[in-house]
C-alpha cells in the first residue's frame, strides 16, 4: 500500500546558516504503490476518451492528416527542437529557433555574444534526440537504460544516477519541513524503479494509459538529483512510440503541460492520494488525456501550416520559372525539387549541408539554393567565417507562432497572451 513515512530531517553543519536553515525536524515523505501490483478499474468513459485520443494520434502520424507529403514525420525534428526550447526556458533561456538551428549546424564561438544560450538548446536538441532514440530502440527497458538517458542528459557524474540522499518539490533549498511534497527516501528508489520499467516493458493497459501512468509514476519516484522533469517528459514519448502509436517525438505534450502548470500540478497531486476510495488517478489520466489530445491537435495545426507553406512556396517557383522563361515543370529527381518537398525538415542550408542530404554535386546544389532564393522561398545570411546559409524564414515564423501558441492557456494569442510557468526539473 502507499504510505506516507515519517522522516526526521537532520540539518547540516557550516557558518552563516539562518536559524531557519538550523533547524530539523519531522516530515513524511511518500512511496507509492509499485505499478505492477497497482489495480487500477478504467471507467468505459475514461477508456473511450483515451482510445479517441490514440486514433488521432495514429491518424497523424500515419501521415492521415494530409496528402501533400511532408506529415509530422517530417517536422518532428521541429518540435523535439520546440520541447528543447520550452526546457531550456525554464532555466531563463529563449534563443530563437533560427539561432538555435545556426548553432546546430556549425560551430560557434560559445562566448560570441548572443551564441551561447543558441548553443545551449542546440545541443539539448541533440541529447533529447539521442536519448529518444536510445529509449525507443532498446529492446526492454531497463533502469540502467533510464540512468543512461539521465547522464546523456546532464553529463555529469556527480549528480547522475539514483539519488543517495532525500530531495523534495518546492519550500525551501535548506530542509523538506516546508516541501509541497517529499518522494520516497533514496532506499525505496531501487526497487520503485524496477518495477516502473517492469511495468513500462509490458502492456497492461492501453498505450496513452501507460503513458500517463509511467510519467506519473516517475515523476512521483523523482529518482535522480537532477533532470527528472526533462527525462520523465521523454518517457511519455518513449512509451508511446515503443507502443507503435507514433515513429518520431512528434506531439508537444510537455509544452502544453508546461502551459497547464498548475493542472499538471494538480494531477499530479491527486495522482498520489493514497485513500481507499480515492479517484485521484483517474483525475490525473483525465488530465492527460487532455494535454495529450490538445498536443496531437496543435501538432496537426502546425503540419497544416507547413502544408500550406509549401504549396505557396510551389507557386513561387512556378512564377518565377515562368517569368525566367522556364515552361516546364520541376523534374521530380532534381536536387531543386528534392530540396523544396524537403525545406519542412532541412529550413537552414549550405552547399556542403544539401549535398550530402539531396546528393548530387556542389555545383548543382548551389545552383538549386541559388534559384529557390531567386524565386523567394530561401534568405541568404552568413552564418559563420566564410560560409553562407539559405534560410526558409516562413518556416521559422510558423514555429515560433506555434510555439508563443502552445504558451498560451487558450492555445489563441489573442486571449490570453503567451505565458508559461515553469515545470520543475530538479
Amino acid at each position: 500500500m502507499a504510505q506516507w513515512i515519517e522522516q526526521f530531517w537532520t540539518p547540516g553543519d557550516g557558518p552563516g546558516r539562518s536559524r531557519r536553515a538550523r533547524a530539523g525536524g519531522t516530515y513524511h515523505a511518500y512511496v507509492p504503490d509499485p505499478l505492477v501490483e497497482r489495480h487500477i478499474h478504467i471507467p468505459s468513459d475514461l477508456a473511450r476518451k483515451a482510445s479517441s485520443v490514440e486514433q488521432q494520434i495514429l491518424a497523424i502520424s500515419m501521415g492521415n492528416a494530409g496528402d501533400s507529403g511532408t506529415g509530422l514525420e517530417g517536422i518532428a525534428r521541429f518540435l523535439l527542437r520546440s520541447e528543447a526550447i520550452s526546457s531550456s526556458r525554464i532555466e531563463g533561456l529563449a534563443p530563437q529557433p533560427d539561432k538555435v538551428a545556426i548553432a546546430e549546424l556549425t560551430r560557434l564561438d560559445p562566448d560570441a555574444p548572443g551564441k551561447k544560450l543558441a548553443q545551449l538548446v542546440a545541443n539539448n536538441v541533440r541529447v533529447l534526440q539521442e536519448m529518444s532514440h536510445q529509449l525507443r530502440s532498446a529492446g526492454e527497458i531497463t533502469a540502467q537504460d533510464i540512468n543512461a538517458a539521465q547522464y546523456l542528459l546532464l553529463g555529469n557524474p556527480a549528480i547522475s544516477g539514483f539519488r543517495t540522499t532525500q530531495n523534495w518539490i518546492g519550500g525551501t533549498i535548506h530542509s523538506p519541513l516546508e516541501a509541497e511534497f517529499v518522494p520516497p527516501p533514496p532506499r525505496h528508489v531501487p526497487a520503485l524503479m524496477d518495477d516502473l520499467v517492469d511495468y513500462l516493458n509490458g502492456a497492461t493497459h492501453g498505450s496513452l494509459i501507460q503513458a500517463a501512468l509511467v510519467h506519473a509514476q516517475f515523476e512521483t519516484i523523482h529518482p535522480f538529483p537532477d533532470g527528472n522533469g526533462r527525462v520523465g517528459r521523454a518517457l511519455i514519448h518513449a512509451v508511446l512510440q515503443r507502443r507503435g502509436l507514433v515513429r518520431s517525438p512528434i506531439l508537444p505534450v510537455s509544452m502544453v503541460l508546461g502551459t497547464w502548470s498548475d493542472r499538471y500540478v494538480h494531477g499530479l497531486t491527486r495522482f498520489r492520494d493514497d485513500q481507499p476510495d480515492s479517484t485521484g488517478v483517474l483525475d490525473w489520466l483525465e488530465i492527460f488525456f487532455e494535454a495529450t489530445g490538445e498536443a496531437t491537435l496543435q501538432a496537426t495545426r502546425l503540419a497544416e501550416e507547413l502544408r500550406g507553406l509549401q504549396q505557396e512556396w510551389q507557386n513561387r517557383v512556378s512564377h518565377y520559372r515562368q517569368v525566367s522563361g522556364k515552361r516546364r515543370a520541376l523534374r521530380a529527381d532534381s536536387i531543386e525539387y528534392r530540396i523544396l518537398r524537403q525545406l519542412p525538415d532541412h529550413p537552414l542550408l549550405t552547399v556542403k549541408v544539401a549535398t550530402e542530404i539531396f546528393g548530387g554535386t556542389t555545383t548543382s546544389a548551389a545552383q538549386a539554393l541559388d534559384n529557390l532564393t531567386a524565386a523567394g522561398v530561401l534568405t541568404r545570411k552568413s552564418i559563420d567565417r566564410g560560409v553562407t546559409g539559405y534560410l526558409a524564414h516562413d518556416v521559422f515564423d510558423v514555429i515560433t507562432i506555434a510555439e508563443r501558441r502552445l504558451a498560451s492557456t487558450r492555445f489563441d494569442t489573442s486571449v490570453p497572451p503567451p505565458t508559461r510557468s515553469p515545470i520543475n526539473d530538479a
